[in-house]
């Protein structure tokens, strides 16, 4: 389609830029600020938008700024269509981690840092001298804000998000598994529900009450007496070793404590399902080449954690193999 150049001089191209702004903050001071732009100047910025399109596109509502079904229907081919020319205009060689300098802020749960982390860092190390990664803690719930506030550039988390403006790659499935020190519970592995049962239980929990284990059980009738909750993964040995007790956690983190320390995973004796992992990155992100070289690093740090995690306890793996990720390091 040719295009009448005549036209489009007389939009202002950055308008595009403002509406994305305001699209994915929900609000003008935050897009002011995002844009290093006076609330004044994203303000009229705003007006002649919706001049140009006849139509008011975000009205305020109690919590900022809420979008028109005319901005609804414009948002997806205005993201798309700056991310295109961002990229077009700023096209670079593709990226060297023998030769480059740069560093990756990735955020991720304690558990897939555990798990993921060693393997990712080593991966990075090999590539380049002058590639480094910060991790950053965050899950599904804070992963957005943190994404928009751009503390991090990707992201590992368990469920799914689901945000226009954030793309997400399903890289795998993981399940649960219990981690115990078996000279110290005096059960046979792996454990029977009522061994499991009658052990004292560690929870590691974000709300520190209940978990994924309280809901089998509540539909089962059964209840587990929880003598310690945690937030962090990375404490449970110093809570078990030597400790008649038992702690439920994700698989990938159960093995990666199996290495590190005495403690013994098994399979957990009750049905707790499997849940997906996703990968995610801002799409404005999309077609710079570092960040697909890292997605591309993760990934294969997460073939390496699940094979791992089948190698400590091959009946608690809950996941198919991710495919077409090479884990040679």
């Amino acid at each position: 389609m040719k295009i009448n150049v005549l036209d489009i001089k007389r939009l202002d191209l950055n308008l595009a830029v403002v509406f994305v702004a305001i699209w994915q903050e929900r609000s003008v001071t935050k897009a002011a600020a995002r844009l290093a732009l006076s609330q004044a100047a994203t303000s009229a910025a705003l007006a002649r938008l919706r001049e140009a399109c006849g139509d008011a596109l975000f009205v305020r509502v109690r919590d900022g700024m809420a979008p028109t079904p005319r901005a609804v229907a414009m948002a997806e081919r205005l993201e798309a269509g700056v991310a295109d020319l961002w990229q077009v205009l700023t096209q670079q060689q593709g990226f060297d981690p023998g030769s480059a300098s740069r560093r990756f802020s990735i955020g991720m749960s304690d558990d897939f840092e555990l798990a993921l982390g060693p393997h990712l860092t080593r991966l990075v190390r090999q590539a380049g001298d002058g590639v480094s990664v910060t991790f950053r803690q965050t899950n599904r719930h804070a992963v957005g804000q943190m994404m928009q506030d751009r503390e991090i550039e990707l992201a590992v988390v368990s469920g799914t998000v689901k945000s226009a403006w954030i793309a997400h790659e399903p890289i795998g499935q993981s399940g649960y598994a219990c981690v115990v020190d078996e000279r110290a519970v005096r059960c046979p592995l792996p454990l029977s529900l009522d061994d499991y049962l009658a052990l004292p239980q560690l929870l590691v929990s974000f709300s520190g009450r209940s978990g994924i284990v309280d809901t089998a059980l509540h539909a089962m009738k059964r209840t587990r007496h929880v003598y310690a909750a945690l937030t962090h993964f990375s404490a449970i040995p110093a809570f078990l070793i030597g400790t008649r007790a038992v702690a439920t956690l994700p698989s990938h983190a159960a093995a990666a404590l199996a290495r590190m320390s005495p403690l013994s995973v098994c399979a957990a004796p009750l049905d707790l399902g499997s849940y997906p992992v996703e990968l995610l990155w801002r799409r404005d992100s999309d077609g710079e080449s570092a960040i697909q070289w890292m997605r591309t690093q993760i990934k294969r740090a997460f073939a390496l954690a699940w094979d791992d995690a089948a190698a400590v306890a091959p009946s608690t793996r809950a996941a198919r193999r991710p495919r077409n990720v090479r884990t040679a390091n």
